[in-house]
């Protein structure tokens, strides 16, 4: 591929994660639209379910829609992690403040980068690194200003490390996803890679769902839960997974993390919506921080190495 192509592809793969950033942020109020006491782990696989369907009814016609065993190991280790990551953070959601779970999870894209440097999937960058930096030090002070600027809620216990090795957990699913591309485990197909990584992770967090909760406690959703839940499958599980899995073959694994910046930023928009007295200066070097970031990635070239540069794949 020329690097014109390269670039290109790049820019379209930015856009895409614009948008991932946009749909994710979207879902949060989304979610708490839903009953109470329904229980969360099990509602994520039938998320993961219904986001299967739908990408599945796209690519069961193609020819290399079975992955090989390598692949569907390698699948079965990336929806450990996607169950490992929800599991993680439904457990420490009750048990930690949302001030420390936010800052944990900050630490997402620099683990990112880490992973994929000791995988081989990630160059040296240290233009990278100061982005990233950049962005976490925007996303923490958006998660101060929405604590009202106060530390006290910040603290680190049992419910804080699990809640860690899930961001690990999410951290590596880039990171695996690129490494499988490189050694040629994985679908060239974006779609593809999105389908089976859906169903690996739907079956792990059904089964750790089964476990830890009740299952008769989905008797109490409602029509409206349903509709809910299918527009978050379809849409805060398929399409994010899918453009997540698109730009992975393009990006590296902590420039794809390093949207996740984003969501907070498009929290406070919203929050600004619906509050606006909310409005403060206190939102302003966090925000701006933020939005410096995510230019100066739009701006940074691709520097993957030539050998595992894709186009987005469909």
């Amino acid at each position: 591929m020329t690097m014109s192509g390269i670039t290109q592809g790049a820019r379209g793969t930015h856009a895409g994660m614009l948008l991932w950033a946009l749909i994710v942020g979207l879902s949060f109020p989304a979610v708490g639209l839903m009953s109470e006491g329904l229980p969360p782990l099990l509602l994520t696989a039938i998320r993961f379910a219904i986001a299967a369907l739908a990408i599945g009814v796209l690519v069961w016609r193609t020819p290399d829609r079975w992955p090989s065993l390598p692949g569907l190991l390698l699948y079965a280790v990336m929806g450990l992690c996607l169950a490992g990551f929800f599991g993680a953070m439904f457990w420490a959601a009750h048990r930690a403040t949302a001030l420390s779970m936010a800052t944990l999870y900050v630490s997402v894209p620099l683990l990112a980068y880490c992973l994929g440097r000791g995988l081989g999937v990630e160059n040296p960058a240290g233009r990278l690194l100061a982005i990233l930096a950049l962005g976490a030090i925007g996303a923490l002070g958006l998660a101060l200003a929405e604590s009202g600027a106060t530390l006290d809620g910040l603290q680190f216990g049992i419910a804080e490390a699990a809640f860690f090795l899930g961001c690990v957990a999410s951290a590596l699913y880039p990171v695996l996803t690129k490494w499988g591309l490189a050694h040629g485990w994985l679908s060239d197909r974006a779609a593809l890679r999105t389908f089976w990584s859906l169903v690996a992770g739907g079956v792990l967090i059904g089964l750790l769902g089964l476990a830890m909760e009740t299952p008769r406690a989905l008797a109490a959703m409602t029509l409206f839960d349903f509709l809910l839940v299918a527009y978050l499958g379809v849409f805060s599980s398929g399409v994010t997974f899918w453009l997540m899995q698109r730009a992975t073959a393009v990006l590296t694994p902590g420039a794809v993390t390093a949207y996740t910046y984003l969501v907070p930023f498009v929290s406070m928009l919203l929050l600004f919506a619906g509050e606006p007295g909310r409005i403060g200066w206190q939102w302003l070097p966090g925000a701006v921080m933020v939005v410096l970031a995510i230019a100066l990635l739009l701006r940074r070239a691709p520097s993957t190495p030539s050998r595992w540069r894709a186009a987005p794949s469909s």
